[in-house]
């Protein structure tokens, strides 16, 4: 079978900034992004179905038996199980919901006339909040399918304490120096080449993935994932950065989702809590604004390319668009358009060209360029976010 993840419209709306620049299933949360879990389980690579300005980077193909699986729900054992047992013209629900479609269509019309019950639960990713609310459990789910009938690579720093260290994995040249790892209250894995600096203190479940860092010092508690080329310090809690980002120094990160090629300026806070302890509220793209979470905890969602200065203060259920520049003193607003440039004093639009010279610096930085597939996707999200940036409709 063909594999397709594809991304449900209304969800994809929940999702936003992320899925500005990304498909659904190619969000990060556990160890892997969503395509690679099922990818994992299923044994075969994915396509994408999303928006048409995004299929150049992330393909769809077809075949004459497609596997049509929705990019927000996350793979079990059983479910994948369920979806394998589906035959030709077949849908999987779970509550009406479609997680799967098996058919010879080369386009998803619709769930067919065949419809097969999946009772168990199911973790759908369907509002930005989710992917730190779930991301403990599904370090757990992917460290078993990753490590099983694997050996760890060994720990041979002598200054270097360890906790439950069954729950312990490393990849190879994953390097620690003289810090704590404990996981009792979860597993920790440090990926490929990643590395533990000194002081560091860790609680899992953590995941660190290949070439990442922990700076010396660095606080971090459970529930939190590194992406891949990133670095983090400071302090952080049930936090996820999806790669190429850096919080790489003092302040505190907590209950907070970050896209790639976003940087965080030192001594930057996010609150993630309100003092009055009432739920907080988010913008919601889908809603043109704000939404409760039902959350007592939720702190900054920030986009890919974002930047911000030294000391930058973030309230709790902070929105930040795609390559945003934050900076001064003071709390900025709680919705930050895409293209903002400025702070709590306010904001004027960050230029088009200037913005894809500051992502291509970033980039080579990583010996990786800002090709025309990548130019074009955030020329489109400059267009499509003018709406948000109020300040250009009263110059």
């Amino acid at each position: 079978m063909n594999l397709i993840l594809f991304d449900h419209p209304e969800i994809r709306q929940n999702l936003l900034p992320f899925t500005f620049t990304r498909p659904v299933a190619a969000i990060r949360i556990g160890i892997f992004t969503i395509a690679e879990k099922w990818e994992k389980h299923l044994g075969a690579k994915a396509s994408f179905y999303t928006e048409d300005y995004l299929r150049t980077k992330f393909p769809l193909h077809v075949a004459t038996d497609n596997l049509w699986i929705n990019g927000a729900v996350c793979p079990t054992a059983e479910l994948t199980k369920a979806v394998l047992n589906l035959k030709p013209e077949e849908t999987l629900v779970h509550n009406e919901f479609v997680i799967a479609t098996r058919t010879a269509a080369t386009q998803l019309n619709g769930p067919s006339k065949i419809k097969t019950e999946f009772f168990n639960s199911l973790t759908l990713i369907d509002q930005v909040w989710k992917i730190y609310q779930h991301n403990g459990a599904q370090i757990r789910e992917d460290f078993a399918l990753l490590t099983a009938d694997r050996k760890s690579a060994a720990i041979n720093d002598v200054h270097t304490r360890v906790y439950n260290p069954a729950h312990i994995f490393l990849e190879e040249g994953a390097k620690v120096r003289a810090a704590v790892l404990n996981a009792e209250n979860g597993p920790i894995y440090l990926g490929k080449n990643s590395f533990v600096q000194e002081g560091a203190l860790i609680r899992g479940p953590f995941a660190l993935c290949e070439e990442s860092h922990v700076n010396m010092g660095a606080k971090v508690r459970g529930d939190t994932t590194v992406g891949p080329y990133s670095k983090i310090g400071g302090e952080v809690s049930n936090s996820v950065i999806f790669g190429y980002s850096n919080k790489a120094h003092d302040g505190f990160l907590g209950n907070s989702v970050l896209g790639e090629w976003c940087n965080i300026g030192a001594d930057t806070n996010t609150s993630n809590l309100k003092n009055n302890y009432e739920n907080i509220k988010l913008w919601s793209y889908a809603k043109g604004g704000f939404k409760d979470t039902g959350l007592m905890f939720c702190g900054l969602m920030f986009g890919d390319h974002s930047k911000c200065g030294i000391n930058t203060m973030f309230n709790s259920g902070t929105v930040v668009g795609v390559s945003a520049s934050i900076f001064g003193d003071g709390y900025p607003r709680n919705f930050i358009p895409s293209f903002a440039w400025g702070g709590a004093a306010g904001f004027t639009t960050y230029q088009l060209s200037k913005a894809l010279d500051t992502a291509a610096k970033a980039m080579e930085r990583r010996n990786l360029e800002l090709n025309e597939i990548e130019k074009s996707i955030l020329k489109k999200v400059f267009e499509d976010s003018a709406q948000y940036r109020v300040w250009e409709k009263k110059s």
